[in-house]
């Protein structure tokens, strides 16, 4: 999938062009309806479609106190995902003040003079100077500049909108199975594989130390994983939290792949959390944590043995 940074740059890209718009943490259920609409327009009259985004999150520049300290998707996550919705390009446009303070009128018309043809968005999407930017806005150019405008309602779940707030609650709360509805897939998170103490070889179970980023986390313990990098998919456990045993300070997620051997330091895992299986607890020795880790690895293989055939 093609990235950019500019709005400019998608004029050197062969059009039209269908756009969704929006901040998209976490591309849930409801993020993907407005996408969809991009998508379905580029079948229908050819050319690219594209995501439209903000880098950083912009209520972490416009009112960093009330921001969410973590998100459900870093950019590059994002655009993995999106790549694997049949998205063709990611525009991340930098949020800075001087884009905040930007007319909405002149953001509208700088984007549609790249030749863009359809621009889909939530119909309560805000934006521009102030936030005077919104659907009605839209819909008054839509006619002058010769797009199609697509507001799509918000997708609910139990009575409630979809939102990414919602989700990141359900995560912090452990309900993966009600922030996996919302997202329409499982949750995951991404890290580089980095240096760690090397504990887990001396008791038989090496595990690749993952960075942990700025993206939301579920309850710390011991969790049954599928790990995807690249075309590689494995099965694994891993553990989340500051590892009391070996008097750990640091929350760490650390995550022992089946049947894997290698060097994987530097690489990108995306980690997908499965079950819950126990709490973090001190052992009294490191044979008596090697056995527990033995018990845990049976029951993450016997759990996920029954989903080799998912999707992933």
């Amino acid at each position: 999938m093609l990235r950019f940074t500019a709005i400019e740059e998608l004029a050197r890209v062969e059009g039209p062009h269908h756009l969704a718009l929006g901040v998209f943490d976490g591309v849930h259920r409801g993020h993907q309806e407005v996408i969809g609409q991009a998508i379905a327009a580029r079948a229908r009259e050819g050319g690219t479609c594209g995501v439209l985004t903000f880098d950083p999150y912009p209520i972490r520049v416009l009112s960093p106190g009330t921001a969410p300290r973590r998100l459900l998707a870093s950019l590059d996550h994002k655009a993995e995902i999106l790549g694997r919705m049949g998205v063709d390009f990611l525009l991340a446009l930098t949020f800075d003040l001087e884009r905040a303070a930007q007319d909405a009128d002149d953001f509208v018309q700088e984007v549609v003079a790249v030749g863009v043809k359809t621009i889909a968005v939530g119909d309560d999407w805000r934006f521009g100077k102030a936030r005077a930017g919104d659907v009605a806005l839209l819909a008054r150019y839509a006619g002058d500049l010769g797009f199609t405008l697509k507001a799509l309602p918000p997708v609910m779940m139990d009575g409630e909108r979809i939102s990414s707030t919602r989700i990141r609650q359900a995560i912090r709360d452990g309900s993966l199975d009600a922030a996996a509805r919302m997202l329409g897939r499982r949750y995951t998170v991404e890290g580089k594989v980095v240096e760690g103490r090397k504990l887990g070889r001396q008791i038989g179970f090496p595990t690749a130390n993952v960075e942990r980023g700025e993206e939301q986390f579920p309850p710390d313990g011991v969790w049954a994983v599928r790990v995807r990098e690249g075309a590689g998919r494995w099965n694994g456990v891993a553990n989340l939290g500051v590892r009391p045993t070996v008097d750990g300070e640091d929350r760490v997620l650390e995550v022992h792949l089946f049947d894997y051997s290698g060097d994987l330091y530097g690489r990108i895992l995306e980690v997908e959390f499965i079950k819950h299986l126990r709490h973090e607890r001190k052992f009294e020795s490191l044979d008596a944590l090697k056995e527990q880790i033995s018990h845990d690895v049976a029951e993450a293989l016997y759990l996920l043995r029954g989903l080799d055939g998912e999707d992933r």
